[in-house]
């Protein structure tokens, strides 16, 4: 049955992910964008983030689409909780691919700006939206693929990092890393338990104190990405991904998730607990103390 299910869902996919090559009129053959019927898919779209559902698969793709880099504002991150929001009560999806549609960038983190010279209450409610974020992606009921086009350093890592698998272009010029420590930030406890889950504890530990950002293939080696394949075939690896994942029995049900009942999201009570909207000293209460600190304290 599960080979069945794999099956089945793999050619339903192929006509929403795969690319199409036509012959162009020079000649060559030039890839399009696939598309579908109209009776299979459906799309909402707003100024920064572009969602495409297909029916037949319940599975929906996630499209970051704010120039120059996608960088995590507090408009962006309000608008993608609200995506993966409307998802999750959407009781079609089972799936979702996250993903940009912008050249050689995932993401490139958080917008820097949003915490120039502001205030401590905005502050506050921008990284209670960084928060929020976190806490939807990472605590998702559904399953959750990064299929990284493109360099995705600090914030846009972290994304990454709350997907149940991560599929990243096997370019040696893309990058990714939480990175914070280069930016004079520190990053908060979350970020860094997040990394410690996917890479273990030495490497995260280097990690953040050093501000390390990977290559595509030490990425790989590190454990920070899954897989790595070439460049046009990010988007259509991650469909044939999440085919997989799908096809494991119980992936059907609604918040079937096997990540959801296991330790990784013992993450999310904690993070419940601190609250972000008040001052930028409650924000502070999140970072990151370093081990080497924090032992001889």
């Amino acid at each position: 049955m599960a080979t069945l299910l794999k099956h089945s869902a793999k050619y339903a996919l192929s006509g929403r992910l795969a690319r199409l090559c036509v012959h162009s009129r020079h000649g060559g053959l030039q890839c399009l964008q696939p598309c579908l019927l109209p009776h299979q898919r459906s799309a909402s779209t707003g100024s920064k983030i572009l969602v495409e559902m297909d029916n037949s698969t319940g599975i929906a793709v996630l499209t970051m689409k704010s120039p120059p880099v996608n960088s995590l504002s507090l408009d962006f991150l309000t608008e993608f909780s609200i995506s993966l929001e409307k998802l999750e009560l959407d009781r079609g999806c089972r799936g979702v691919i996250l993903t940009s549609a912008l050249p050689k960038i995932f993401s490139a983190g958080l917008d820097i700006m949003e915490m120039c010279g502001k205030s401590p209450e905005h502050c506050g409610e921008f990284w209670k939206a960084v928060q929020e974020m976190w806490l939807r992606l990472y605590g998702s009921s559904m399953i959750t693929i990064a299929a990284i086009n493109g360099s995705s350093p600090a914030g846009g890592c972290l994304m990454a990092l709350a997907c149940d698998y991560r599929i990243m272009a096997e370019n040696p010029k893309y990058s990714i890393g939480l990175n914070e420590t280069q930016l004079g930030i520190v990053a908060p406890f979350w970020f860094k338990d997040t990394l410690v889950n996917t890479v273990g504890n030495r490497v995260a530990e280097l990690s953040l104190q050093l501000g390390l950002l990977y290559s595509a293939p030490d990425a790989l080696r590190t454990g920070l990405v899954d897989l790595l394949v070439p460049e046009d075939k990010v988007l259509s690896t991650a469909s044939q991904t999440m085919t997989q994942w799908l096809a494991i029995p119980g992936e059907n049900a609604i918040g079937s998730n096997p990540r959801v009942s296991s330790s990784k999201v013992d993450l999310t009570p904690k993070v419940h607990m601190v609250d972000l909207s008040h001052s930028s000293e409650s924000m502070c209460s999140l970072n990151w103390i370093p081990w080497t600190c924090s032992n001889r304290a």
